[in-house]
C-alpha cells in the first residue's frame, strides 16, 4: 500500500522537474546578465506585467477571445473531419469518390493559405476560424478513417451472427473500436489548433494573445511577448490534458487505459 501512494505521488512531482529547472534556470541567467535583460526579461517583469495586465483587463479579455476562436474552428474542422472520416469508413463507394480528393488538399500548407485567406475574407473572426477549422480538419479525418479501418473483421463477423443490425453494429462495435484511434486525432489536432491560432492572431488580428504580442512587439515589451508565449503553452497543456482526461472516462473498457 505504501508502495502504491509513494509511486501515485512520484507520478504528480515528476511531471514538474524540468519547468521548475528552466525556471531556475531562466532566473539565474537573467539576474545574472548572463542573458541580457533587453533579449528577455527577469520572471519577476513577467509576473509585474502579468499582474498589470490582470488589472487592466485586457489580458482576461485577449484570453477568453483567444480561446473562444480555438474552440469554435476546433469543433467546426474537427466535426466535419469526424463525420466524413465516419462516412468515409464504413462506405467504400464514399471513400473512392472523395478521399483522393481530400489528400490532395490535405498537402496544401494550411498557414500558407493565409494571404488567400485575408483577401477572402479580411482580419475578421472568419479568416481565423476557417484557418483553424482547415488545420484540425486532417488529423481527425485520417484518424478516425484509419481506426475504422483497422477494426478487426472477426469482431464484426461476430457481430453479425449475434444478430447485430447496421446501426448496433455501429454503435457497439465499430465506433468503440475506432475511438482509440480518433482520440489520437483529437490530440494532434489540439495542438494544430493552437499553433494556428498563434500565427493567425498575429497576422491577422485585432484581439486576442497573438495580437497582444505582436503589439507588445511594436513597444519592445519583452515581458508581455513572453507571457504570451507562456500562456498559450499553458493552454495548450489544459486542453492537451482534458484530452487525456477524455480518454480515459471513454476507453475505461479498454485494456492499456484500465491501470491509468
Amino acid at each position: 500500500m505504501k508502495d502504491i501512494k509513494r509511486r501515485s505521488v512520484l507520478n504528480k512531482v515528476i511531471p514538474w522537474i524540468i519547468p521548475i529547472i528552466i525556471l531556475i534556470a531562466w532566473q539565474v541567467l537573467t539576474t545574472t546578465g548572463i542573458v541580457a535583460a533587453n533579449i528577455f526579461p527577469t520572471p519577476e517583469k513577467v509576473i509585474a506585467g502579468t499582474i498589470t495586465l490582470i488589472k487592466n483587463g485586457q489580458l482576461t479579455n485577449n484570453i477568453l477571445i483567444s480561446t473562444k476562436r480555438a474552440v469554435i474552428g476546433f469543433i467546426i474542422g474537427g466535426g466535419i473531419g469526424f463525420v466524413l472520416g465516419l462516412v468515409n469508413g464504413v462506405s467504400r463507394r464514399s471513400e473512392i469518390a472523395l478521399d483522393s480528393t481530400i489528400q490532395m488538399v490535405r498537402n496544401i500548407p494550411h498557414l500558407a493559405l493565409m494571404p488567400l485567406v485575408i483577401i477572402w475574407f479580411g482580419i475578421g473572426e472568419e479568416a481565423k476560424l476557417f484557418l483553424i477549422s482547415f488545420g484540425v480538419f486532417f488529423p481527425i479525418y485520417l484518424n478516425t478513417l484509419h481506426g475504422i479501418r483497422t477494426i478487426d473483421s472477426g469482431l464484426v463477423e461476430m457481430g453479425k451472427i449475434y444478430g447485430l443490425k447496421r446501426r448496433a453494429l455501429f454503435w457497439n462495435i465499430i465506433l468503440p473500436g475506432a475511438l482509440p484511434s480518433i482520440l489520437v486525432g483529437v490530440r494532434q489536432s489540439l495542438g494544430i489548433m493552437w499553433l494556428t491560432l498563434i500565427v493567425a492572431e498575429q497576422l491577422a488580428a485585432d484581439s486576442g494573445i497573438g495580437y497582444m504580442a505582436m503589439n507588445a512587439r511594436e513597444f519592445m515589451q519583452m515581458d508581455v511577448i513572453v507571457l504570451s508565449i507562456i500562456i498559450y503553452a499553458v493552454l495548450g497543456k489544459i486542453s492537451d490534458s482534458a484530452a487525456k482526461i477524455l480518454e480515459l472516462k471513454l476507453l475505461r473498457w479498454h485494456p492499456n487505459y484500465q491501470n491509468n
